[in-house]
């Protein structure tokens, strides 16, 4: 496994040698003496992160650590200042120059390993999560690839489900967690024919017993993974059909043997399909969408939800309206 690439920036051979003693057993490591030279390195070895002094004979550190980080191509250097420079004035001058940590010389060795390593390991977290998030928007797409009008519905869609989430006492971690499963809830859509999918007119018998199918298949395709935003989008998967009297499928789970997650989705995902465009129908009126999710509580709908949602109406269309923004401008 290659070594991470740090960038140690000092014009005084000592200090240099004391870092590159201190790093050199778990680092590549690059060193530039003055500002030229570090922003060549930059550009020539991509460095994770570089440890700059602040008292440089061409340029000082604050200044560099903005002109380096501009040069970064990944958008991930960390600057850590080794400096002098011990007043608080000049710590507060470096986080403002963009540096994540400060380090007063004398240093000591593992005082700079201990640093280094932490704000790498920061970096790899934040990669991960963005890969993570990555991952849930492809699955979420994936599942509606061939559902031409979809649009923006799953990622709208999930907005609600997280006001609603909290309007029934969930915490923020949860219900930031319900709003990310969301999207995945059709991913089982991956296993119907898209001759089925994207057929004009309605399912005959034969259709539907492959069209409810899909609660199934997507539980099966995101209950591979132990990861609790994945087990909830499982979950959502495998019942966001089930209907509150019963009447709903794949299993004809009833009231409060349907999870909350797939309770809350079903008034959300329903409440949105019907507020868009779709190409074999126009919105309907808010007032009708009510109306019909009134109609539905205590038969497709969790009446407790419906009451719920009835009461932050004002954010949910606040939402609307943000998303309907988003999309005339993007």
């Amino acid at each position: 496994m290659s070594l991470k690439t740090l960038l140690i920036v000092d014009d005084e051979p000592s200090n240099l040698a004391i870092l590159e003693r201190a790093l050199a057993d778990s680092y590549a490591l690059v060193t530039a003496r003055n500002g030229a030279e570090a922003r060549r390195a930059v550009v020539k070895h991509q460095p994770s992160l570089a440890l700059l002094d602040i008292g440089l004979p061409d340029i000082d550190g604050y200044d560099l650590c903005r002109q380096i980080r501009q040069l970064d191509p990944t958008g991930c250097l960390q600057v850590i200042f080794v400096t002098g420079y011990s007043s608080p004035e000049h710590e507060a001058a470096g986080f403002e120059a963009g540096g994540v940590d400060y380090i007063v010389k004398p240093i000591l060795a593992q005082i700079v390993r201990a640093r280094v390593n932490a704000h790498l390991a920061r970096v790899q977290v934040a990669v991960l999560e963005q890969s993570y998030r990555d991952a849930i928007m492809m699955l979420g797409q994936a599942g509606h690839y061939n559902d031409a009008d979809t649009g923006a519905h799953i990622w709208r869609m999930a907005a609600y489900a997280r006001a609603l989430a909290l309007a029934c006492g969930w915490d923020d971690d949860s219900s930031t967690r319900l709003e990310l499963a969301a999207p995945m809830h059709d991913t089982g859509k991956l296993g119907v024919p898209q001759a089925i999918l994207r057929k004009p007119g309605p399912l005959n018998e034969e259709e539907w017993i492959v069209m409810r199918t899909h609660p199934q298949v997507g539980f099966d395709i995101l209950s591979k993974s132990d990861a609790p935003v994945f087990k909830l989008a499982a979950e959502i998967a495998l019942c966001h059909h089930e209907k509150w009297d019963g009447s709903g499928y794949p299993a004809g789970l009833k009231g409060k043997d349907i999870p909350q997650s797939a309770r809350i989705i079903a008034v959300v995902d329903v409440f949105d399909a019907l507020s868009m465009s779709r190409r074999y129908k126009e919105p309907w009126p808010l007032a009708k969408i009510l109306a019909h999710l009134e109609a539905g509580s205590g038969a497709h709908f969790d009446p407790e939800l419906v009451v719920l949602f009835n009461g932050i109406l004002p954010e949910i269309l606040a939402i609307q309206s943000r998303w309907d923004d988003a999309e005339v401008g993007g």
